[in-house]
Formats: structure tokens, sequence, C-alpha cells
């Protein structure tokens, strides 16, 4: 292990060999903005930013969201989402899969993974 718990860091960093490395690091942002699309957005470009701040460069993540199943519209769900996803494409991060747990706060974050 590079960097873990004894250090401080945006993410860990695991040697898989001299000259290979793994970035791994898990971020969840609740909403800051009314606006769905651009909730998903920002949550994303935080998420991804925290690669980028260990001089990393995101390859993949997996997308992980909080929503209630009853009482707001699925629709804004797909927003968040959709606003996640035109971040990751436009960073050429490419989303693997994801969960999403039934809960009334409502979050989303992506778990995101580089090698060095």
């Amino acid at each position: 292990m590079i960097v873990g718990f004894d250090t401080v860091g945006d993410a860990g960093i695991y040697r898989l060999r001299d000259d290979l490395a793994l970035v791994q690091t898990p971020d969840f942002f609740t909403p800051i903005v009314d606006d769905p699309y651009d909730y998903g957005r920002i949550a994303a470009l935080n998420s991804i930013n925290d690669v980028w701040a260990m001089a990393g460069k995101p390859l993949t993540a997996m997308a992980i969201t909080c929503f209630p199943k009853e009482g707001v519209d699925l629709a804004i769900l797909g927003e968040i989402m959709r606003g996640g996803l035109d971040i990751l494409t436009k960073n050429r991060v490419v989303l693997l899969g994801g969960h999403t747990v039934d809960n009334n706060q409502i979050m989303f974050w992506l778990c995101r993974y580089r090698y060095n």
C-alpha cells in the first residue's frame, strides 16, 4: 500500500508491481442544487476529481445512488444519472455499473479506479 489509512489523501493507492499502481476512491455528494441533471454533473466531477488530486487518470467508475422508493418521481433519478454519465463520457471514464439503495436521503456517488 502506497497511500492508505495512515496517510491523508483523496484516494487509496495500492502498488500492483513496480511500474503499476491502482488508485481507488469512493466519494458521495448530497444534493446542493435543485436541478437533478446539474446535481449529477457536480457529484460526478467532484468524484473523479479525487483521482486527479492523487495525480491519477480516472478510467472506470461504479455509480451508487440512494433514492426513495416512493414519493419522488423516478425521472429525477434518471436525470441525476444522465448528468453524471455526461461528465464521465466527457472525461473518457467508463461506467461499469453500480447499485441503487432505497433511502429517504437522495445521494449519488462514484467509486473510481485508475491504474498508474
